[in-house]
């Protein structure tokens, strides 16, 4: 799977994003942030941002140059395949191209120079109390990866997501990366999540790299109330039982 690196623009449009939603005192979480500079730049414009992967466990002091080498490996694929994707956002791939490795540089030195705001974890267990965060964006890998990520874990971790979500989740895109379809299981997830108190709807955003590929799905997490779990964690600690490596702003400030 592709460790990306888009910036905090790109994120604006595939999550639809208001000056509401990036208000002072909301709380976002990244989930998986990846080499992703959106926490670095929300952290510059005073946005309570965290990000969460499970490559910072493994890669926190060279990830960047990772997907920096990765990127300009895939800059030759992207030159033939030019035709294939929709150039309205970037322009062309050397652009793309340029955009990456210079949000991989940016997420390199964030990274080094605030840890905390970095955090190791996956789907479908994340290392947060629920109620964690106000709004949580998630991008490329549920349904883009509907080939290799079964249901079940579909469904696992969509719930995952709306435990440590206050208010909402977004999730782009909505469509399998190398089929361009939408994934198929999706309106019998949304079903079932709505049984459980998560109603969703599909929002068309101004994005669109893969062609059709410019919609995202919304759930509203607001009166979800999880399944009590065996030794839930209290206020501030993690699913593991750990103190919360990231700070509970909006506890302080409701």
């Amino acid at each position: 799977m592709l460790v990306s690196a888009r910036c905090f623009d790109e994120y604006r449009a595939m999550f639809a994003l208001t000056d509401g939603d990036l208000a002072p005192g909301r709380r976002i979480l990244d989930c998986p942030g990846g080499a992703a500079s959106f926490t670095a730049e929300a952290g510059r414009r005073g946005i309570d941002a965290v990000a969460v992967d499970r490559e910072y466990a493994h890669h926190r002091e060279d990830l960047g140059v990772l997907v920096e080498r990765e990127t300009r490996h895939k800059r030759d694929q992207l030159v033939r395949e030019a035709s294939d994707f929709v150039w309205t956002w970037y322009g062309d791939p050397d652009r793309l191209t340029r955009q990456w490795i210079a949000n991989a540089r940016d997420f390199q030195a964030d990274i080094a120079a605030r840890p905390d705001r970095y955090v190791a974890g996956s789907l479908p267990e994340l290392p947060f109390a629920d109620d964690s965060f106000d709004l949580v964006l998630s991008s490329h890998l549920l349904f883009s990866y509907g080939n290799r990520l079964d249901e079940d874990f579909h469904l696992a971790a969509l719930l995952e997501l709306a435990r440590i979500a206050r208010r909402e989740v977004r999730l782009f895109p909505v469509m399998v990366y190398d089929t361009g379809v939408r994934y198929g299981a999706l309106d019998g997830l949304r079903r079932h999540l709505d049984t459980l108190g998560i109603p969703s709807h599909a929002q068309r955003v101004d994005y669109e790299f893969q062609p059709g590929d410019n919609e995202m799905l919304v759930l509203s997490c607001a009166d979800y109330r999880p399944l009590a779990r065996t030794g839930a964690p209290e206020v501030g600690a993690s699913a593991a039982g750990t103190a919360d490596p990231v700070r509970w702003r909006h506890r302080e400030n409701p």
